[in-house]
């Protein structure tokens, strides 16, 4: 299948995901909103967990840049950033709250598929990092990304809070930093 035309797929499904809800997610809806017929569809997912799941994972809409500032502050940053743009400007935001809203209802879609390619993804960062001796050696890569992660879903979604100016620089001095006074 052209990438363009994948591309459409992705879109038409992540739109009505966000427009209509999981459960009135069709793959008909999709073939209709894409111009693609259902069973070209079919042929390449065979479910709708499974189209949904390859559209959270390799859609262009909630593509997100892989960051190299040269420091791992600067790369935190902007992965924080890039989070903050994901869940808070439509249309990804929508989809972003649909998403986990039926990740959380349908065990089937398998959401972890989706977090494990983000990690593996911004695993680089951490490499880089790594090798500049910018980090421990025991440090735990996702648990700093679940950390700031956290911070981004918990304030934006979960709270309604808005996510000001500096909020990626002072996430990130907190997990890097800490919160407590030097001796």
């Amino acid at each position: 299948m052209a990438p363009r035309k994948q591309q459409e797929i992705f879109e038409a499904t992540l739109t009505l995901l966000a427009e209509r809800g999981y459960e009135d997610l069709t793959i008909e809806g999709v073939a209709e909103r894409s111009g693609v017929n259902k069973t070209t569809i079919y042929r390449w997912w065979p479910s709708k967990p499974a189209l949904l799941a390859a559209a959270l994972v390799e859609a262009d809409t909630l593509a997100l840049d892989q960051p190299d500032t040269g420091t791992l502050r600067g790369d935190l940053e902007a992965l924080v950033d890039g989070m903050i743009a994901l869940i808070t400007r439509p249309p990804s935001s929508d989809i972003a709250v649909a998403a986990l809203g039926a990740a959380v209802h349908h065990p089937e879609l398998n959401a972890r598929g989706f977090f494990a390619d983000r990690f593996a993804r911004e695993r680089e960062v951490f490499e880089r990092a790594m090798a500049r001796g910018e980090l421990k050696d025991d440090t735990d890569p996702m648990l700093l990304v679940d950390l700031l992660a956290g911070a981004v879903w918990v304030r934006a979604v979960f709270r309604g809070l808005p996510l000001e100016a500096g909020f990626a620089r002072r996430a990130v001095s907190a997990v890097l930093d800490g919160v407590t006074p030097r001796q």
